[in-house]
């Protein structure tokens, strides 16, 4: 029986690292190097990622690009949690990384979004080439077909939501 499993989770994982629709969110600079990404030079769209969704609901991969404040991270959680699953996120750029030039001298600036959400691929650059973007889209897809099936996604989003849910907490009495 864990022939057949295995078999459905490698068919599957296939068509989910081919097929990454990513949403779009872009905060500062590194937005614009995202938006090179997807021009004729670059043509992220080899990869399966061609059209940037507008909306987390047709999106399964999170593509959070710039500095991240407190004011933002409750758009950034609400954004996450209305992707279906299952749902990857690239942090890409210092700022969204670990707070980047603005983590010792700025209240506002969250020091990394793995405080919010989880991350599966680190992207610290600043600001990142769009070439180090599709390398992380390159390294995400063979995460996803080599180490990918249900019950690991859950055992890393739960190892994660205890780390998460002090932090989710605070946010959405915030949201409310």
């Amino acid at each position: 029986m864990s022939f057949v499993i295995t078999s459905i989770d490698w068919i599957l994982n296939q068509a989910r690292a081919n097929s990454l629709w990513p949403l779009t969110f872009a905060t500062s600079c590194c937005g614009i190097e995202m938006m090179h990404t997807v021009a004729s030079d670059n043509d992220i769209a080899r990869f399966g990622s061609e059209v940037f969704r507008g909306s987390p609901r047709q999106a399964d991969l999170l593509i959070c690009a710039g500095t991240i404040t407190h004011k933002m991270a409750p758009v950034l959680l609400r954004l996450y949690e209305q992707m279906a699953e299952p749902k990857y996120v690239i942090a890409m750029g210092a700022c969204t990384c670990g707070g980047g030039m603005f983590c010792d001298n700025s209240y506002s600036v969250i020091r990394g979004i793995d405080k919010i959400i989880p991350v599966d691929v680190y992207l610290p650059q600043c600001p990142p080439k769009p070439e180090a973007l599709i390398d992380a889209v390159r390294k995400l897809q063979k995460k996803i077909v080599k180490n990918e099936s249900i019950l690991k996604r859950k055992e890393f989003l739960n190892s994660h939501y205890t780390k998460l849910h002090e932090y989710g907490e605070i946010l959405t009495e915030v949201l409310q």
